[in-house]
C-alpha cells in the first residue's frame, strides 16, 4: 500500500492551467474592447463624413493612418518596457488610456480633433498585444501556445462584431433624434454618444488586469556572467531580427499584406453595402457584426488549431504553413464578393473570405514567439505590429480611398477599389509566406537545434 501510494504521489499530475487561461480570457476581453474602439468608426462612416465634412480619403486617414501610425511607432518603446518591467501593469495603463481616448472621439467637432483622439487610441492599444504575447509564451508550453494565441485573437473579431452590432443598435435607437442631451456635455449626435458607450467600460477591464494579473516568471531568459537575468537593451530585438533577416522579411511583409486584405474588408464593407445595395447603417451593422462573430472567430480558432496540429506532426514551419493555407483560401472570395450584384451572393462569398482572413492572427504570433528568445519577444512582436499596421491598416485602407477618389471618382465604385487592393495584397502574401517557410525552418534549426532536429521539411 505504501509503495502504491508513493508511486501515485510520484506520478506527475496533468496541469490544468486554470489561472493561465484566466489571463488569456481577460486579455481577450481587453482585445475585444480595443477592436470595438477602433472598428466602431467604420460603421458610422456616413454620418461622421456628413457632420465633419470629410472625403473618403480623409475618413481613411482617421480610420487607418491616425491610429496605425502612432500604434506602430509607440509599439517599440512600450515593448522595450514590457521586456524589462511588469507586463500586466503596462497593459492595464494602456487599456485605461485608450478607453478615455475613444470617448474623446465623441467630443470631436472637426477633422483635426478626431485625428488627435484617434492617435490617442493607437498609443494606448500599442501596449496590449506585445505584452500579452510575451506573457503567453511564459504561461504555456509551445504545444499549447497556438491555441492560447488563437483564443486571445478571437477578441479582435468579437470586438469588431460587437462594434458593428452596438453601432447599429445605437443608430437604430436614436435615428429619429437629431441630438441627445447629455449631462455636463450638452447636445450630442448619435455617433458621438456611441463612442462614449463603447469606450468608457474599458476602464473597468484595465483596473481588473491591474488588480488580478501577476507578471509571470520569464522562462528561458538569458543570464549574465553573475547568473542574473540579463537586462535587455532596446537594440537587442533589432539585432535578433537582423540575424534572421530573410525569415523576418518574409514573415513581416507576408503577414502584413495578409492583414491588408483583412483590414480592407473590415474597413470598407460597411460603405460597400450601404452604397451598392442600399442598406442602412443599422442593417449593415447587424449583418456584418454577425459575420465577424461567427466566421472570423471560427477562423481564428481553426487557424490556431491548425498551427498546433502541424507542429505536432513535426512541421517546424507550422505557423508559416498555416498562413499560406489561409491566404490561398481567402484570395478568390475576397476579390469576388464586392463585384457581384446580388446581396445574397456577396454575403455568401464574404463569409469564407472572412474565415480564411482570420488565420494569420494566431499563426503570425506563434511563429514569432516560438523562434524568438524570451527577452526580445515583445520587441520582435512590436516591430511586426509596426509594419503590419502601417502597411495593412494605414496604407491598405487609404489605398482603397485613393483609388476610389482619384481613379474612379465616384463613391459607388468602392467595391472595385477593394477588389484591386485585396487581389494584390493576397497574392503578395501567398508568395512571401511560401518563401518564408524554408527560411523559418532554417532559423529554427539555428536557434533551437535540439527542438528542430528531425522535424519534417
Amino acid at each position: 500500500m505504501n509503495t502504491l501510494t508513493q508511486a501515485q504521489h510520484l506520478k506527475p499530475s496533468k496541469k490544468r492551467y486554470v489561472y493561465e487561461w484566466y489571463v488569456v480570457l481577460l486579455c481577450m476581453v481587453a482585445y475585444i474592447f480595443s477592436f470595438v474602439d477602433r472598428q466602431i468608426l467604420a460603421l458610422m462612416i456616413e454620418p461622421i463624413k456628413a457632420d465633419l465634412q470629410l472625403s473618403d480619403t480623409q475618413f481613411s486617414l482617421l480610420h487607418g493612418l491616425a491610429f496605425s501610425l502612432f500604434y506602430a511607432f509607440m509599439g517599440m518603446p512600450i515593448a522595450y518596457l514590457a521586456d524589462r518591467f511588469s507586463r500586466p501593469r503596462i497593459i492595464a495603463v494602456g487599456v485605461i488610456f485608450w478607453s478615455f481616448a475613444t470617448a474623446a472621439c465623441g467630443l470631436s467637432k472637426n477633422f483635426t480633433q478626431m485625428f488627435l483622439a484617434r492617435i490617442g487610441v493607437g498609443v494606448g492599444e500599442a501596449a496590449l498585444s506585445p505584452s500579452a504575447y510575451s506573457m503567453f509564451s511564459d504561461l504555456f508550453p509551445k504545444e499549447k501556445l497556438g491555441r492560447a494565441v488563437g483564443i486571445y485573437s478571437i477578441g479582435s473579431f468579437v470586438g469588431g462584431g460587437i462594434a458593428f452590432l452596438v453601432g447599429g443598435y445605437v443608430i437604430t435607437l436614436l435615428k429619429d433624434a437629431q441630438t441627445i442631451e447629455v449631462a455636463f456635455l450638452g447636445a450630442m449626435k448619435a455617433w458621438q454618444l456611441a463612442f462614449f458607450i463603447v469606450g468608457l467600460p474599458g476602464v473597468i477591464v484595465g483596473l481588473l488586469i491591474w488588480l488580478t494579473v501577476r507578471n509571470p516568471e520569464r522562462k528561458g531568459a538569458q543570464l549574465d556572467a553573475d547568473g542574473n537575468v540579463r537586462k535587455v537593451k532596446l537594440t537587442d530585438g533589432l539585432r535578433f531580427i537582423g540575424r534572421h533577416r530573410a525569415t523576418f522579411s518574409c514573415h513581416y511583409l507576408g503577414f502584413s499584406f495578409y492583414a491588408m486584405a483583412l483590414f480592407c474588408m473590415m474597413s470598407w464593407t460597411p460603405a460597400l453595402y450601404i452604397r451598392k445595395f442600399g442598406m442602412s447603417p443599422e442593417q449593415a451593422g447587424f449583418m456584418l457584426g454577425t459575420i465577424l462573430l461567427l466566421a472570423n472567430t471560427t477562423g481564428v480558432v481553426f487557424g490556431g488549431w491548425l498551427t498546433d496540429h502541424l507542429a505536432k506532426r513535426g512541421r517546424s514551419d507550422a505557423a508559416m504553413r498555416t498562413g499560406v493555407i489561409g491566404a490561398l483560401g481567402m484570395i478568390v472570395p475576397a476579390v469576388l464578393y464586392s463585384q457581384v450584384d446580388q446581396l445574397w451572393l456577396s454575403v455568401t462569398l464574404l463569409v469564407p473570405a472572412m474565415f480564411f482572413a482570420s488565420f494569420p492572427m494566431p499563426a503570425s504570433t506563434a511563429a514569432m514567439q516560438i523562434l524568438s528568445p524570451n527577452q526580445v519577444r515583445a520587441q520582435v512582436s512590436a516591430v511586426f505590429l509596426l509594419i503590419s499596421n502601417l502597411l495593412g491598416l494605414g496604407l491598405g485602407t487609404t489605398l482603397v480611398a485613393l483609388i476610389t477618389d482619384r481613379y474612379f471618382g465616384v463613391p459607388a465604385a468602392v467595391g472595385s477599389s477593394m477588389s484591386i487592393v485585396s487581389f494584390a495584397a493576397s497574392l503578395l502574401a501567398i508568395v512571401l509566406l511560401a518563401k518564408g517557410c524554408k527560411c523559418f525552418r532554417q532559423s529554427m534549426q539555428r536557434e533551437h537545434p535540439v527542438g528542430a532536429e528531425g522535424l519534417a521539411t
